[in-house]
């Protein structure tokens, strides 16, 4: 029965990996080319059937890019579009709004596609660092770098997030759902890479002890459990896991730290590896990006009878800067080549 404090109906505080999860054979990232909803959840369930999301489409402008989607989420905080992006303002404005329309068209057109689905499905926003890194505070700087604008965006989108997966939960009643946040500002904070508001300078690292324990907060406020996603080059595998991520999502090409890697694998954490590009490139034969995915597994340690079930194969960042047709493709591509790492 839902309660109060679990919105979905689903277990709460999914650290580490849910045995009520079943995991898809391939997934996307989150964005798609193209500006009808109806039209790329028809694509999705189509050719990632195992484990289709709820697509992204920042084509249609500003409110349905990754920042906009969150922000039409929040309670209690209104932001809108500034010449420089995204700020926080005193009250809300078009801008949210429209956000807001975009996606309540979106969940109109899950309804209606993908009515009576049951299996895991994903829907993805941006984590809590990643939107205060994007979001300026209304006099000053970006809201990243004060504790308090952090704290209240991070408790306003977890309350937002958590009528999200309530909303999908009741229209798709059958689907186990998991949660994805997108968090490719990590690496910069933590190196004291992120632009200032003016661009010409940098933001102060931010400690790890910080971006654990309020991404943790988050993590465990959600009632289903967490991918973190982050394509960005040297992301903090271990940190992600600590905050209890249930599964850690990445570019393959990217990931060098191979025993933070296996770490994560023996604590039960889902791997979700991104192994085909997100914008137009050749595709290589579906077998031989199985035997890339299986070369890298023999390198972890790993029997090859754990493979399926420990790993979903993933582009390895968003679609939306692909064509409609790549775009077609490349999940096909991975949904062929998750075939091959199955059990002969």
């Amino acid at each position: 029965m839902t309660t109060p404090d679990d919105p979905a109906g689903l277990p709460s505080g999914a650290g580490g990996a849910s045995p009520a999860v079943t995991w898809g054979p391939a997934t996307g990232v989150g964005s798609l080319p193209g500006t009808d909803p109806a039209e790329a959840l028809r694509l999705v369930l189509g050719e990632l059937p195992g484990m289709p999301h709820l697509p992204e489409l920042p084509g249609r402008g500003a409110g349905a890019d990754m920042i906009g989607r969150t922000a039409s989420l929040l309670v209690d905080l209104a932001v809108d579009i500034t010449p420089a992006g995204w700020r926080l303002v005193p009250r809300s404005g078009v801008d949210q709004r429209r956000a807001q329309e975009f996606l309540a068209r979106d969940l109109d057109a899950l309804h209606e596609q993908a009515e009576g689905y049951a299996g895991p499905f994903k829907l993805q926003v941006a984590g809590p660092w990643t939107l205060a890194a994007a979001l300026e505070r209304t006099r000053g700087e970006r809201a990243v770098v004060d504790p308090g604008a952090r704290r209240d965006l991070a408790q306003s989108l977890t309350e937002g997030l958590r009528a999200h997966v309530a909303g999908i939960g009741a229209r798709l009643p059958g689907a186990r759902l998991v949660v994805q946040l997108d968090e490719p500002s990590v690496p910069a904070a933590l190196q004291g890479g992120l632009p200032t508001a003016t661009g010409f300078g940098r933001l102060p690292a931010v400690p790890a002890e910080a971006v654990e324990q309020e991404l943790r907060a988050v993590v465990a406020a959600v009632p289903v459990p967490v991918v973190v996603h982050c394509c960005a080059p040297r992301m903090p595998l271990t940190l992600f896991r600590a905050a209890g991520a249930a599964g850690l999502s990445f570019d393959l090409s990217l990931v060098q730290d191979l025993d933070a890697v296996g770490e994560a694998v023996d604590a039960g954490v889902h791997l979700l590896a991104g192994v085909v590009p997100g914008t137009d490139a050749p595709l290589p034969a579906a077998r031989a990006t199985a035997s890339r995915v299986q070369g890298w597994w023999r390198e972890l340690g790993f029997g090859a009878e754990q493979l399926p079930d420990v790993v979903t194969l993933t582009p390895s960042c968003g679609l939306a800067g692909a064509t409609p047709g790549y775009a077609r493709a490349a999940m096909t591509h991975l949904s062929e080549a998750a075939r091959y790492l199955q059990p002969e």
